[in-house]
């Protein structure tokens, strides 16, 4: 199995940046895709971003796109998500998704591993 750890979550204001941090442990070899994905309250999770293996390949939501970036640690078993210029809109749980796949999905259905969530709250 895969476990998927989120950190960074916390409460900013708008406008302001945070980073979000996910690490993965146990059978790491079935990670190619790490993403992110959102949950606001009585709303459906949405993606957000992912990221391919080696890096060179990226996926944003039109809502994040030009705001946040996704990327990849050098031990390729980490991403990041820094978000710059925060919306009340962006208040979510967010959470670190992952699969063994040669595309760049941006469905949840189609993800395998997940972490537990970090909350963003951005205040107007």
């Amino acid at each position: 199995q895969v476990q998927l750890v989120e950190s960074g979550g916390g409460l900013v204001q708008a406008g302001d940046s945070l980073r979000l941090s996910c690490a993965a442990s146990g059978r790491t070899f079935n990670i190619y895709v790490m993403g992110w994905f959102r949950q606001a309250p009585g709303k459906e999770r949405e993606f957000v971003a992912a990221i391919s293996w080696g890096g060179g390949y990226t996926n944003y939501a039109d809502s994040v796109k030009d705001r946040f970036t996704i990327s990849r640690g050098s031990a390729k078993n980490t991403t990041y998500l820094q978000m710059n210029s925060l919306k009340p809109e962006d208040t979510a749980l967010y959470y670190c998704a992952a699969v063994r796949s040669s595309a760049v999905p941006t469905t949840k259905g189609a993800y395998d591993y997940w972490g537990q969530g970090t909350q963003v709250t951005v205040s107007s």
